[in-house]
């Protein structure tokens, strides 16, 4: 099981016997944990604050202790906001264990990284290399973090030397590619030299302590949501993060189950990158996490990060979350401007529909929404997809990127009225 820590520090002398609202909150740790740059940038900008504060508010609710975030730097080159960079865009979006202080892409340097990604500026910059980077940080970032993810899941020859320069200078290393570095003689003897840590994310438990389907998902008594995709990369883990804290803002309590390297990287609780582990095992891992999250928070909703598609050959990893986690409902996210798969021009996307009946047909459970991704869309066929599909389809569709978390909650609600009984009644 893994449980992220908060991001802020408590500021000395400060007592809280209960958790304050996020507002609150923004005022009270202004001047504390952040680095200066962030700091002038979110007395503009509070929105950039909320996010790690809602993760502080609970973690005060639940009589957590709170630590200084851990200040990194996430190298993406070439590949920032494009698919593979998907670690680098999960974590300027959104992260609640470290502190991003810049991504490395010379092909964007100078450019803002909240802008790249199509939205606000966040004051996050983009910098040529990593000399750049710590330029702008002003000190030693404490986690160099590898924010790709390459078909082939291996360093290059470059990449090598870059992690190993960073962790020279005494830098910390967050890998989510399916090499262990911890495993690799020169790395090791490097972190040992300097002192330094490697966290290989994707690295599985001990063979010894995988764990088997057991039939306990049964006991699990709240809704399970799966997100799920048309394709690879296509915003199934960006969607998930933000209805779990749509659904978390609307007073219904969400715990989001992580399944893959990014999600674990930017502190999800609960999770564990299915991909890594052995096919055998699959199943079991699924179900204990998320058997692990509903007993460890007592929510009312347990939404899961998905994997790949049911439908793509490449993967398997949508049929183990099927099949782990026996969800009750699913959101699935498809790219209607995308015209092949990731990496398989020769594979034509499939239509919504085609995946829905194949998702209805491999397991129990009921497609509830569709969520957009407008990749090479304007806003106008944004509007436009929405209405097509929820006319062809029969369920709602959103954009949860463009369009307001109010309409992925009702989706839910409508999907699971009883959640909204329990709201109307004010009981939990």
């Amino acid at each position: 099981m893994i449980r992220a820590k908060s991001n802020l520090p408590r500021p000395q002398g400060l007592k809280l016997t209960a958790a304050p609202q996020v507002g609150t909150l923004v005022e009270l740790f202004m001047d504390h944990g952040l680095s200066a740059r962030r700091r002038q940038s979110a007395r503009h900008q509070g929105e950039g604050l909320v996010q790690p504060l809602r993760a502080v508010s609970e973690r005060l609710r639940t009589g957590g202790d709170l630590e200084r975030a851990a200040t990194a730097v996430v190298y993406c080159e070439a590949n920032f906001g494009a698919i593979d960079g998907k670690t680098a865009n999960g974590l300027v979006r959104h992260s609640e264990k470290y502190e991003i202080l810049s991504v490395i892409d010379s092909e964007k340097a100078g450019l803002d990284t909240g802008v790249v990604l199509g939205g606000e500026p966040n004051a996050i910059p983009v910098c040529r290399d990593l000399a750049a980077a710590l330029a702008h940080a002003g000190t030693l970032p404490d986690y160099f973090i590898f924010g790709m993810a390459p078909a082939t899941g291996m360093l290059s020859t470059h990449e090598r030397g870059l992690v190993l320069e960073a962790m020279g200078l005494g830098m910390n290393i967050v890998n989510g590619l399916h090499e262990f570095l911890n495993e690799d003689p020169e790395f090791a003897a490097m972190s040992a030299a300097r002192n330094v840590k490697i966290v290989d994310i994707r690295r599985p438990r001990s063979k010894k302590d995988l764990r088997m389907f057991s039939g306990r998902i049964s006991e699990v008594t709240c809704p399970r949501i799966a997100v799920l995709g048309t394709d690879c990369a296509i915003g199934k883990r960006t969607t998930a993060s933000i209805l779990t804290r749509a659904l978390n803002d609307r007073g219904v309590k969400a715990v989001l189950v992580g399944t893959g390297q990014t999600g674990l990287i930017q502190g999800a609780r609960y999770g564990v990158a299915l991909d890594a582990v052995p096919a055998q095992f699959c199943p079991g891992e699924m179900e204990a996490v998320v058997v692990e999250a509903f007993e460890g928070e007592n929510p009312d909703v347990i939404v899961i990060e998905g994997q790949g598609a049911l439908s793509h050959p490449a993967f398997s990893t949508s049929s183990f979350i099927l099949r782990g986690s026996c969800p009750d409902g699913v959101v699935l996210q498809h790219a209607p401007g995308r015209a092949h798969r990731c990496d398989f021009e020769q594979m034509a996307m499939p239509k919504p529909a085609t995946e829905i009946h194949l998702i209805q047909t491999f397991s129990d459970t009921k497609v509830i929404g569709l969520t957009i991704n407008h990749e090479n869309m304007s806003d106008a066929e944004v509007s436009a997809a929405i209405t097509r599909y929820e006319h062809e389809l029969g369920i709602p569709a959103t954009d949860a990127l463009t369009r307001s978390p109010e309409r992925l909650v009702e989706m839910v609600l409508s999907a699971f009225p009883e959640l909204g009984e329990k709201l109307s009644a004010g009981v939990r």
